[in-house]
């Protein structure tokens, strides 16, 4: 695939991340919802690899630099997918089998370490189990989860060909 090939890819996630962003802020500004802590990590999660593609694309980088791109695009759709597939299974969890509520994130962070405050937002709280929203029959927390494993699965599948490319060229074929 060409450079220009390259680039539409990097549009694509592009495009797609900044509507699940604007999607993301219209439900909690527009619509009234309130984001868990979880659904606050996946923001950041799609904003990563929305700026992630923004630079790939003004860059337009060849072999090796976009095969870096791809790589933070997995490791961030990675982090992405663990997210937002534990937001979807505590929405499949009964609420009252929950914490409550939690502290909000400045002061987990403030009060204890990183790894602590992460665990407790994974842990999930009954707000994050609650469904206060579907499109289709599916949760803003699966329509996150569908968003990051297709650009889990896109940039696994381009860094596998952009490697196998550049082992061909150095083998000299």
């Amino acid at each position: 695939m060409s450079l220009a090939g390259s680039r539409l890819l990097f549009f694509l996630v592009f495009f797609t991340g900044a509507l699940a962003l604007w999607a993301s802020f219209h439900l909690e500004y527009g619509v009234g919802l309130e984001p868990c802590l979880l659904w606050v990590l996946q923001r950041f999660c799609a904003l990563l690899l929305t700026s992630i593609s923004l630079v790939a694309l003004l860059h337009g980088p060849q072999y090796p630099a976009s095969a870096l791109y791809w790589l933070l695009e997995l490791l961030g759709s990675l982090a992405g997918v663990v997210t937002a597939g534990r937001h979807v299974l505590l929405q499949n969890i009964p609420s009252d089998q929950l914490l409550a509520c939690l502290p909000d994130m400045p002061f987990m962070l403030g009060n204890l370490s990183w790894g602590r405050a992460l665990q407790l937002v994974f842990t999930g709280t009954a707000q994050c189990a609650e469904v206060t929203w579907t499109l289709l029959d599916m949760s803003a927390a699966e329509w996150s989860l569908l968003f990051f494993i297709s650009v889990l699965i896109l940039s696994a599948w381009r860094l596998a060909w952009l490697l196998s490319r550049g082992r061909l060229k150095a083998a000299g074929a």
